[in-house]
């Protein structure tokens, strides 16, 4: 029962809510593998950290000796998925979701345990259905049911339009789970709607249903919109080293204890108490965050590759011609955060913000060491961080709530 117990502990770190916990315990208790499935559409070619959030759960199912199943939904990457959208996304082609998936199955296994691990396609039970069973698919949930999900809810209050493919979306996913014998279905907060429908659809054909795990969406670098490759706040994890140590050494003091909890194998919670307790004592937040760095770096390029980001690091921000006695300048940050070439504005390294923009066009700035392009690149408060404009332009700055 202690096993049992120490098991449920590690499995719910982290997790915004268990449906059922108690089922998952007895499933537990059978003694046997669980079928722990995941679905991930292919709509963009590489994952980043948000996606490993996911990752890291099965994971651990895995190192309690249970079984992952890394669904790539390449055919429901050509419905598209309607999940937390305001408008009609477009489905990719064929040709589009069959690339992405590709890169999906080569990037996987530096998170899962190969050995543990299905990798499967939807497109296997899908691509053999009839016109005749997709209809008889539809004809098991009720469009009232289907409003009940909050974004299709305020769309249809809103007067915004609802295409009659998005309804098929959460019976799509949800049957992957009676094709899959699924045990635990894991997805991110928004998921709740369609991974309930496994259940359902488990039950209609005699399954056990699936204990529903969900998982907190990621925020990116800028602190407050989920991790996305389209808003530029993503941490790829195909990134190089220096990016990746980079990225994670910019992250707010605040999100950097996010992080810790939902992406650290090597820290248990009671270490970022402690950790957390050392802080608010007077220890430097840059520390933690330069082993968060390294670890998650490690995970993703190995051991070595992480002490050359911290050799990179320590040469170019901590020496590499960047003056000694360079004074620490406070700037005041709204909420929202900052944008680049306004901090650079702001700690006098660039006239105007238009010129800070001709510098990044120019791959004449960098952010902690590493070059920096994106002009939407936005830091929030919390953190201090080296600013390098050209050869000899140098600023430290604290960023604080203003």
């Amino acid at each position: 029962m202690n096993d049992i117990n120490a098991a449920l502990d590690q499995i719910g770190r982290g997790a915004e809510e268990i449906i059922k916990r108690e089922d998952l315990a007895a499933r537990l208790k059978l003694g046997r593998p669980l079928r722990v499935k995941a679905g991930f559409d292919p709509t963009a070619p590489d994952l980043h950290l948000g996606h490993t959030v996911l990752l890291n759960k099965m994971r651990q199912f895995q190192d309690l000796g249970h079984q992952a199943i890394f669904l790539i939904g390449d055919f429901t990457g050509m419905i598209g998925d309607p999940s937390g959208k305001n408008v009609t996304r477009k489905p990719l082609t064929r040709e589009d979701v069959l690339a992405n998936a590709e890169t999906y199955a080569a990037q996987v296994y530096k998170v899962l345990d190969r050995e543990r691990t299905e990798l499967r396609f939807n497109s296997e039970w899908f691509g053999a259905m009839s016109a005749a069973d997709m209809i008889k698919l539809a004809a098991r949930h009720t469009v009232a049911r289907m409003l009940e999900r909050d974004d299709f809810d305020k769309r249809y209050r809103s007067g915004q339009p609802i295409a009659i493919h998005e309804f098929l979306y959460p019976l799509v996913q949800g049957y992957d789970s009676v094709a899959l014998k699924a045990d635990v279905e894991l997805g991110g907060t928004d998921q709740k709607f369609n991974l309930l429908v496994g259940r359902q659809l488990q039950e209609d054909v005699g399954q056990p249903p699936q204990i529903v795990l969900t998982m907190p969406l990621l925020e990116g670098t800028d602190g407050v919109n989920k991790m996305s490759k389209s808003l530029g706040n993503y941490i790829g994890i195909n990134e190089p080293a220096n990016e990746i140590f980079g990225k994670v050494m910019r992250l707010s003091d605040d999100l950097m204890w996010r992080y810790y909890e939902l992406l650290s194998f090597e820290k248990s919670l009671d270490d970022l108490k402690q950790m957390r307790a050392a802080v608010a004592a007077g220890s430097n937040p840059r520390d933690y965050k330069m082993e968060l760095a390294a670890e998650l770096t490690g995970r993703f390029h190995g051991a070595a590759a992480a002490r050359g980001a911290i050799a990179h690091w320590n040469e170019v921000v901590q020496g590499g011609g960047v003056p000694q006695d360079l004074p620490v300048v406070d700037v005041a940050v709204p909420a929202v955060g900052i944008r680049i070439g306004a901090l650079l504005k702001s700690a006098g390294l660039a006239p105007s913000t238009s010129e800070a923009m001709r510098k990044l066009g120019e791959r004449a700035v960098r952010v902690d060491g590493t070059v920096v392009e994106d002009r939407e690149l936005t830091l929030r408060a919390g953190g201090e961080h080296l600013l390098q404009l050209g050869k000899r332009g140098y600023a430290r700055v604290r960023l604080t709530a203003a």
